[in-house]
């Protein structure tokens, strides 16, 4: 087949070139539709129910939520396990799917079971789902914000600021306080940045934190109330039904038709405070009467600041499965068209912009690979001395990089770190190098065999004859380099989404590599290159190359080193086994992590408060935590969220904030060359001379992947199982000792699960029932009058805002006014709620986790200063030792650790298989076990070096190095498969196996040492380079650099020495062919 393919590529050589450029034309057309990530997607296939009902304390939103939601989840296709997290008024159920599950029909199904899980619920509770994002989603973050006050542009009675400190909206209202301020930011952001940024393409929503959202507050006063004899609740009703529209349908008249509709619709405070409540004895009782009506603030559940003051902060949500570099740049973009209506003095501007990240790291990978490319066309240049012939070959780069970029965007794998990061344009050159450096041997050859020029239909015999005579070595060579990628293939989770693009990209340009190197090189070389003018000849009549001044350089050092070698076997044999004693050594030393980190430039810091702080507290704390770290040299701006967001797909208590600490450009800094880790130990410095405060450091996407993947932020996590709180508690702190115990461990934490002061109002039954009142009565005032009642809506254009029937802040905050509370009996009586209820404050439950129906506490830890598989193996020995489980209880180890550990047992299993294959091909190239065993044996000498060279360079063994290493074996493969093919020929020529095994190894000297070189070089870029995301290259690329050497070294000392004498053997037992 090859053989036909070889002869008709040279015959129609024309023809071949123009499908060769149509092909790269399309991938280049298909490149700038590529989509562009810095990392791939690992979230896995979830859906989330948020459901808030800020009546329920922690332990009732449990039993009579979540537990409710979370069974009615159970038997869903494609479902593999639940998770749930639930706080006071808040609980959050992430379903997880399998990969295969596509997500528009998992949301569809628990949408579905949702409804039936609805009557169930508490009255009035509505669970919804949470936009369709993953870990990438926070495409771009904006604050808005006032411009900074200045008394000289300030204009009095114009928009904008007021020479005395106020701010007045186009809607003439004046702003004295920051709260008022903050409200109308808040505003602004929900009624005319965030509608314009939905429709923005590519996202799913638009998360909001921050400010106070508007509502129209109607004060009750409980002593006037009662000295009418009315409740909260005829307040309610009387404003709900003084607030209304209505449509009566149409009239006819005269023949033309009226449409009737009556509007009683208060557009005001005013119009509030003069509605009607009752008619006792021809005096109207109106609202004004009873109670205050003004603008208000709706309580929240979450805060946002920025370098040290309160801010409202938008986030840009996207659709799984989008291009985050143009969602977010699109929704740069449209920020940019929406901050130029924005009413004057209020700024909306982007703090975090994805786009960013990704163009840096996009531009590290591009970087290596120019540089890869270009060194490794040098390289063809010095080696092969023929500068049509290095032109050939380096072709082949650009057009099996397009090849793969067309399979990319069919099987939509996006260019990123890891896609793009394992190609090696060395490996992409390696049966083009063999095919065309034998066609230049065999041109010389028949120059010196005619002693003449050659005519052009001789010169295409030879080039066709040429590629055929190599079609085993390459074909076999190349198909082995793929077989070795398979295994990236068959991983599974969040590590298959890591390594399967990288595996199937490369093998995507591989197969590029191998159709191209039998079809477009033969008709390449057929057309332009031509024999040498000048031939020499050896004592054997063999043409001797046209060599370069390199490889003659090299020939000096190495030939006289083969013949040592094939002289000196058991020196020999020796020497490669201590190799392998060293190499195995190494490997043993080597630590153990999952994937290196990717350095995303800026930091996420987490900064955690007593579970009993309040909101406010919180804020307060987090903002003199910003101007700390906002007085570092090196910090651009700091901003944080607090507590939980509208759209809750990162459910935080008040207690907790996340603040994303932005760095400046590295040449900004003081000190360019300065550590991170120094700086971020600086930070931690500055940070906690604020009392009250702890701490964690982490990468925003980092954080967000970590806890969307295991619902935990950190590197390692320990789940304790039981029933019990107290004791699950009590298991928690001992694992917590034990990891404090092991070396490395860093900001090790036990989940907050307990804590929370909670104020319980227990009705005593029979003093209400005297009174003529239900529980439901008194719990129905306690709740109007703390969490409020909503009476209508009040519309202003576009926008809404609730009317609420809620006491006042002063009043709400004090337990006296609380026993005072006045509540009214059917017959028009009003007493005291102390005379019904008991008013006593507790410490309840803060949060409950629950994951596949059960509860769990999570032990945290980050591990600094060492590698995780080492750092658990540790770990895991002093919780043993420490650590006595109550019965029925369990501890499950996840986190980064659970992804390792998955990855290891994976390739475990598929690595044997594939090697077994290599050797099945290497049998059928070869035709003889010992030979495919004496090819074989390069692998293992390839391994030492990428060991070695690990261990120099203080690198942890991870799945990136492993990469390394399965390029590696490809590569060593490929040459011993070179050089036992030129030895065999020389056999069957009648030559003895010595001098058939030397001169072998001489003539194929120059392929064996430009397939390693190119590789070598291809990767040097990669392993010295130092932009955003070298961290994660830099290990493969040391692995095949190392590797290579040592195989390159090794192959051609050891293979012709055992070649020399096992070929001997089997002609001994008559098995030659």
């Amino acid at each position: 087949m090859f053989k036909a393919i070889i002869e008709a590529s040279v015959r129609f050589r024309w023809f071949i070139v123009l499908a060769t450029t149509l092909v790269a034309a399309w991938g280049l057309f298909q490149l700038t539709k590529l989509p562009i990530d810095a990392v791939p997607d690992i979230t896995n296939r979830q859906v989330q129910i948020n459901t808030v009902a800020p009546a329920l304390a922690p332990e009732q939103m449990e039993r009579q939520v979540t537990y409710p939601l979370e069974t009615a989840m159970a038997g869903i296709p494609g479902i593999q396990s639940t998770r749930s997290l639930t706080r006071n008024g808040f609980s959050q159920v992430t379903v997880i799917f399998s990969d295969a599950t596509d997500i528009y029909f998992a949301r569809q199904q628990v949408a579905e079971r949702m409804a039936q899980a609805r009557e169930n619920l508490p009255e009035g509770v509505e669970p919804a789902l949470s936009p369709i994002t993953t870990g990438l989603g926070e495409v771009l973050m904006w604050t808005v914000d006032l411009k900074p006050f200045d008394a000289k542009t300030a204009r009095a009675g114009r928009p904008g600021w007021q020479p005395d400190g106020a701010y007045l909206t186009p809607e003439g209202e004046r702003l004295d306080t920051p709260q008022a301020r903050a409200t109308y930011l808040r505003t602004v952001q929900d009624w005319i940045i965030a509608p314009r940024m939905r429709t923005a393409p590519g996202l799913a929503g638009v998360d909001v934190n921050g400010g106070y959202v508007k509502e129209y507050a109607v004060r009750p006063d409980p002593a006037r109330l009662a000295s009418y004899g009315l409740s909260l609740n005829d307040l309610v009703q009387a404003l709900d039904r003084a607030n209304t529209q209505a449509g009566a349908g149409y009239i006819q008249r005269a023949g033309e038709a009226l449409t009737v509709r009556t509007d009683a619709l208060a557009q005001t405070v005013e119009d509030l405070a003069q509605a009607p409540v009752v008619n006792r004895n021809g005096l109207v009782v109106r609202v004004v009467d009873v109670a205050t009506v003004e603008i208000g603030q709706a309580p929240r559940l979450g805060g946002a600041s920025r370098d040290g003051h309160e801010a409202v902060i938008g986030t840009a949500l996207m659709l799984a499965g989008e291009n985050s570099r143009t969602v977010a740049q699109a929704s740069a973009e449209r920020l940019e068209q929406i901050s130029a209506s924005l009413p004057p003095d209020i700024v909306a501007e982007p703090v975090l912009n994805r786009s960013a990240l990704v163009n840096s790291t996009i531009k590290t990978v591009a970087k290596n690979l120019t540089e890869g490319a270009l060194l490794v066309i040098v390289v063809l240049f010095l080696l092969l001395g023929n500068i049509r012939a290095a032109t050939i070959t380096a072709l082949m780069i650009p057009i099996s990089f397009l090849f793969a970029v067309i399979g990319m965007n069919r099987f939509g794998i996006s260019g990123n770190l890891m896609s793009l990061g394992a190609l090696d344009f060395g490996l992409l050159v390696d049966g083009a190098v063999v095919v065309v450096e034998n066609t230049l041997l065999r041109l010389g050859q028949k120059r010196a065999d005619l002693g003449r020029a050659l005519t052009r239909h001789e010169r295409l015999g030879v080039a066709a004859d040429a590629a055929r005579q190599m079609v085993k070595p390459a074909a076999f060579g190349q198909l082995i380099i793929l077989l070795v990628f398979t295994p990236l293939l068959m991983l599974e989770g969040v590590e298959g989404k890591t390594f399967i693009p990288m595996g199937a990209t490369v093998m995507l340009a591989l197969v590029g590599a191998f159709i191209f190197s039998f079809s477009f090189v033969p008709a390449m070389t057929a057309l332009l290159v031509k024999e040498p003018k000048t031939v020499h000849v050896d004592e054997n009549g063999e043409a001797e190359e046209h060599e370069t001044f390199l490889l003659r350089h090299a020939r000096r050092w190495i030939e006289p080193a083969i013949r040592a070698a094939v002289a000196h076997p058991k020196t020999v044999l020796a020497s490669a086994f201590g190799a392998l004693l060293v190499g195995a050594l190494a490997f043993t030393l080597l630590g153990r992590e999952f994937i290196p980190t990717l350095d995303e430039g800026d930091i996420a810091m987490q900064a955690l408060r007593v579970p009993s702080a309040s909101l406010e507290q919180s804020l307060a704390m987090q903002m003199a935590l910003e101007r700390a770290i906002k007085a570092q040299p090196e910090v651009k701006t700091v901003f944080s969220r607090t507590g939980t967001a509208e759209a809750a797909v990162d459910p935080m208590p008040p207690n907790i904030s996340d603040a994303v600490i932005v760095l400046k450009k590295r040449k900004e800094w003081p000190d360019p060359r300065l550590p991170k880790e120094e700086l971020i130990a600086r930070i931690e410095k500055a940070a906690s001379t604020q009392l009250g405060n702890a701490f964690e450091f982490s990468q925003p996407i980092e954080l967000r992947f970590n806890e969307l993947i295991s619902g935990v932020r950190t590197d390692l996590a320990v789940m304790v199982y039981g029933d019990d709180f107290a004791k699950l508690q009590a298991t928690a702190d001992q694992v917590a000792n034990a990891l404090r115990d092991t070396p490395g461990s860093a900001d090790v934490r036990v989940e907050q699960a307990s804590g929370l002061p909670t104020l319980t109002v227990s009705v005593d039954r029979f003093a209400a029932a005297n009174y003529g009142l239900s529980a439901a009565d008194v719990s129905e005032a306690v709740s109007a009058a703390i969490g409020g009642a909503e009476a209508g809506q009040i519309f202003e254009g576009d926008r809404r805002f609730d009317v609420v029937v809620r006491l006042s802040d002063a009043e709400r905050n004090d337990p006296a006014a609380l026993n005072a509370l006045p509540v009214t009996t059917a017959s028009g009586v009003t007493i005291p709620l102390s005379s019904v209820a008991r008013i006593q404050v507790k410490e309840g439950q803060n949060q409950i986790s629950r994951n596949d129906g059960s509860r769990r506490m999570v032990v945290q830890a980050n591990v600094r200063g060492r590698d995780l598989g080492g750092f658990v193996a540790d770990a895991q020995k002093q919780v043993d030792q420490q650590v006595s489980l109550p019965a029925g209880y369990s501890l499950k180890w996840g986190g980064q650790f659970e992804n390792l550990k998955q990855a290891e047992q994976r390739l475990g299993l598929v690595i044997p298989v594939v090697f077994v294959l290599i050797g099945i091909l290497l049998f059928m190239a070869l035709g003889s076990f010992a030979e495919a065993g004496l090819v074989f044996a390069c692998v293992p000498l390839a391994l030492v070096g990428g060991a070695l060279s690990l261990l120099l360079r203080g690198m942890p063994f991870s799945v990136s190095a492993a990469v390394g290493f399965i390029a590696v074996s490809g590569v060593a493969t490929l040459n011993g498969l070179v050089l036992m093919q030129a030895i065999r020929e020389r056999l069957q020529a009648g030559q003895t196996p010595r001098d058939a095994a030397l001169l072998g190894a001489f003539s194929r000297l120059r392929a064996v040492l430009t397939t390693a070189l190119v590789a070598i070089v291809g990767f040097i870029p990669m392993a010295i380079a130092t932009g955003a995301g070298a961290e994660v290259q830099k290990p493969l690329a040391t692995v095949v650099i190392g590797g290579l050497l040592t195989a390159t070294a090794l192959t051609l000392l050891v293979l012709p020495t055992f070649a020399a004498k096992a070929v001997k053997h089997r002609k001994a037992e008559g098995v030659e062919e």
